[in-house]
C-alpha cells in the first residue's frame, strides 16, 4: 500500500508545480490577500484569480496529510530500513517549512528570494518522493555488469538532476523577477547571439538560455551512453524519456518566449522541468538501490 501511496503523492505534487506555475502565469499570486485564510474563511468564493490561487493552497494542504501518512505505511512494510523513514521525515519537514514560505509569500507581497525559494523547495520535495518510491520497489536484477553500469547510470541521474535543479532555479528567478521578456525575440536575444550584459534582468534571461543549452547537451549525451553502454531496462527508458523531454523543453522554452509567455506555454515549461528532474532522479536511485542492496 505504501508504494501506491508515494506514487500518487508524486502525481500530486507534479500537479501542484502545475498550478503554482498556473497562478503565477494568470497572476493570481495575490488573489488571496491574507493567510492562511482567503478574504478571512478557509472557503472563499472560487472565482476568477481567487479559484487558482485557493486551489493551489488547498492542494498543498492534502500533502500535509497524504505525505504523513506515506511515511507511516513505509515504516510498516519496510522496518529495518532505518534511513527511508528518516527521508521520510525530512520530507514532513519539507512541507512544513514550505507552508511557511508560502504565507510568507503572501505576506510579504511575493518578495523574489522567497517566491524561489518556494520553488526550489517544491522541486526538492519532488526528488525526495521520487527516491522513495524508488528505493520501495520490488528488486529486478537487472544490472548485469553491475559495478560499471551502476556507476554511470547513476552519474548520468545526479548530472542531468543537478542541472534541471539549477536550470529551474533560475527560471523561478527569470519569472519572479519579470525578466521572462527581457529578450522578446528567440533564438536571439534583442537581435544578438550575445545580447548587452549591463542589464540585469537581460543577463539573467540569457543565463537561463545558455544553461538551457548546456542542460540538454549533457543531458542527451549521458542519455546515449546510458542507452548504449547499460542493459537496464529502467535506465534506458529512463534515459530515453530524459532526452525526448529535454528537447521538448528547450522548444517550449522558446514557444514561451514567441507566445509573449502565454500561461500553456510557462506552465507546459514548469511541469516539463519538474518531470525532468524526476527522471533524473529516479535513474541515479535505481543504480544506487542495486548498489546498496
Amino acid at each position: 500500500m505504501a508504494r501506491p501511496l508515494l506514487f500518487f503523492i508524486l502525481l500530486w505534487t507534479l500537479a501542484l508545480l502545475l498550478l503554482g506555475s498556473i497562478v503565477h502565469a494568470v497572476g493570481a499570486s495575490l488573489a488571496c490577500p491574507d493567510w492562511p485564510t482567503c478574504f478571512g474563511t478557509m472557503m472563499p468564493e472560487m472565482t476568477d484569480g481567487v479559484f487558482w490561487e485557493h486551489l493551489h493552497r488547498l492542494w498543498a494542504g492534502a500533502l500535509l496529510v497524504l505525505f504523513p501518512v506515506a511515511v507511516f505505511l513505509t515504516r510498516r512494510a519496510h522496518p529495518h530500513r532505518v534511513a527511508l523513514f528518516r527521508l521520510g521525515l525530512a520530507g514532513i519537514g519539507l512541507l512544513l517549512v514550505q507552508s511557511v514560505l508560502g504565507g510568507l509569500t503572501v505576506i510579504y507581497q511575493l518578495p523574489d528570494a522567497i517566491s524561489t525559494s518556494h520553488l526550489a523547495l517544491a522541486f526538492l520535495f519532488l526528488a525526495l518522493v521520487t527516491v522513495m518510491l524508488v528505493r520501495t520497489r520490488p528488486e529486478t536484477g537487472d544490472y548485469r555488469d553491475a559495478d560499471a553500469e551502476r556507476r554511470l547510470v547513476r552519474r548520468a541521474g545526479l548530472v542531468a538532476a543537478g542541472l534541471v535543479f539549477v536550470q529551474s532555479v533560475v527560471g523561478a528567478l527569470v519569472r519572479h523577477t519579470d525578466a521572462g521578456m527581457a529578450c522578446p525575440d528567440v533564438p536571439l536575444c534583442l537581435g544578438r547571439v550575445i545580447p548587452p550584459l549591463e542589464y540585469p534582468t537581460v543577463l539573467l534571461h540569457f543565463l537561463h538560455r545558455v544553461l538551457g543549452i548546456v542542460v540538454a547537451a549533457v543531458t542527451l549525451r549521458y542519455g546515449w551512453l546510458v542507452v548504449a553502454r547499460t542493459r537496464s531496462t529502467f535506465a534506458k527508458k529512463m534515459a530515453t524519456a530524459m532526452a525526448a523531454g529535454v528537447v521538448a523543453q528547450v522548444l517550449l522554452g522558446f514557444a514561451s518566449v514567441a507566445g509573449r509567455l502565454a500561461p500553456p506555454y510557462v506552465s507546459g515549461h514548469t511541469l516539463l522541468a519538474a518531470m525532468l528532474l524526476a527522471l533524473g532522479v529516479a535513474t541515479a536511485a535505481h543504480a544506487w538501490e542495486r548498489a546498496s542492496s
